[in-house]
């Protein structure tokens, strides 16, 4: 009963609930679902393809369409350069609430990453995810959909975010290549 008058007298709140709702039951798989998803032990970026796969013991398990950062070609050396960084990081941890459509923090920056850095006298920049969409969009879909738009991030489409989100682990490997 007070659900339903909570959605009557303030509906806009109510679809939020539901809407919310809706994402943790996409999230959040029932146990007896998981042993039947596929289990990567890694991912690879290549980031002239703008691709990035989901791997098990070399075998490609998914593969996505990406877009990068809105300077795509080289490493990112410092913050605020728009690159996508290249290397060897991990998958370090999730946010359901971001400013984006779910987001996995990336590992980035590295030791290496963090040296250069600092024989360069720069900032590394940091808060590299993989993510989907903007939860607010600034411009047409079609923008998102034909060009990379990220600071450096490695943005997919929200229907491959979810599925990405439900296959994956934190402390997954992630190898970004040029």
């Amino acid at each position: 009963m007070v659900g339903l008058l909570a959605a009557v007298l303030f509906p806009a709140a109510a679809r939020t609930q539901a809407a919310e709702g809706a994402l943790r039951q996409v999230i959040y798989t029932p146990a007896d679902n998981v042993s039947r998803l596929p289990t990567p032990d890694r991912i690879v970026v290549y980031k002239a393809a703008r691709r990035l796969e989901l791997l098990q013991g070399g075998e490609v398990l998914r593969s996505y369409k990406v877009a990068l950062g809105l300077i795509p070609t080289g490493h990112k050396e410092r913050e605020g350069d728009f690159r996508t960084p290249e290397g060897n990081y991990r998958l370090t941890r999730r946010n359901a609430r971001s400013d984006y459509f779910l987001s996995i923090q990336i590992s980035y920056p590295g030791p290496d990453d963090l040296k250069r850095a600092k024989a360069g006298g720069w900032e590394p920049g940091g808060a590299i995810m993989i993510h989907g969409m903007p939860n607010t969009l600034k411009r047409e879909p079609s923008y998102y959909e034909t060009r990379d738009w990220t600071d450096g991030c490695i943005a997919v489409s929200n229907a491959d975010m979810v599925e990405i989100w439900m296959l994956t682990r934190n402390d997954l490997p992630i190898e970004i290549l040029p």
